[in-house]
């Protein structure tokens, strides 16, 4: 997986906003699905990896996102025969927000995993954590249930330009050790930096590689 180039991105748009699983556009290309607190830096960090600044917004106020947010992308993934793949990114409503109300985080679980259980396309789950945060009962639960639908996903600590290099390297052993025997794989990234993102894309195509020779392309 190491090996595998950076992938470029050509092109990137808003596709959809679900508030209930209904509401999903048909399935279509493989999607890739971003989850995290409010405040992880999730929408600045899809911006990065889409190479667009608004893609997303970038809210000041937590927990703006209330439903499942998709963009189309369009990707090149050298040595691969496709000039052009496409790619689904699909933003999740963050957690751990206080101000949001329990019936409303009720509606975001039901979506989720109504997402998660119907979405065949769905490739790859990247749970977002910050990197001046442990690793809360939150992510472990939703890795952990992910790993139970047999959902690959991939651990991003986020805002990795905030610590220096030795702290960085006793964050990797904390975060490891703390997923104990989770299947999970780990990278450090920052959205406001680019870096370790050519890396997370390392991660994504090498996911696209492993569904389109398990499932086969597919529709789109």
């Amino acid at each position: 997986m190491s090996d595998l180039p950076p992938v470029t991105v050509l092109d990137a748009s808003f596709l959809a906003e679900a508030h209930e699983v209904a509401q999903l556009p048909p399935a279509g290309p493989p999607e890739v699905a971003i989850a995290g607190r409010s405040n992880v830096g999730k929408s600045t960090l899809l911006n990065r990896m889409a190479g667009r600044k608004a893609l997303a917004r970038v809210s000041k106020t937590p927990g703006r996102t209330r439903g499942l947010v998709l963009f189309d992308l369009e990707i090149r993934v050298p040595g691969s025969q496709e000039a052009r793949q496409r790619l689904r990114l699909v933003d999740f409503p963050g957690y751990g927000f206080a101000q949001v109300s329990h019936s409303e985080r009720n509606a975001w679980q039901v979506l989720v995993e109504g997402y998660v259980k119907q979405r065949t396309a769905l490739v790859l789950v990247l749970v977002l954590v910050d990197a001046r945060r442990d690793l809360g009962v939150e992510e472990m639960q939703l890795m952990e249930w992910l790993e139970a639908m047999h959902v690959p996903c991939h651990l991003v600590v986020t805002k990795a330009d905030k610590l220096g290099a030795a702290e960085r390297g006793v964050l990797r052993e904390q975060v490891r050790k703390g997923l104990g025997q989770m299947s999970a794989s780990v990278s450090l990234a920052s959205g406001e930096t680019g870096e370790g993102v050519d890396a997370l894309w390392a991660r994504i195509a090498y996911a696209l590689k492993v569904w389109k020779d398990d499932a086969g392309p597919g529709p789109g």
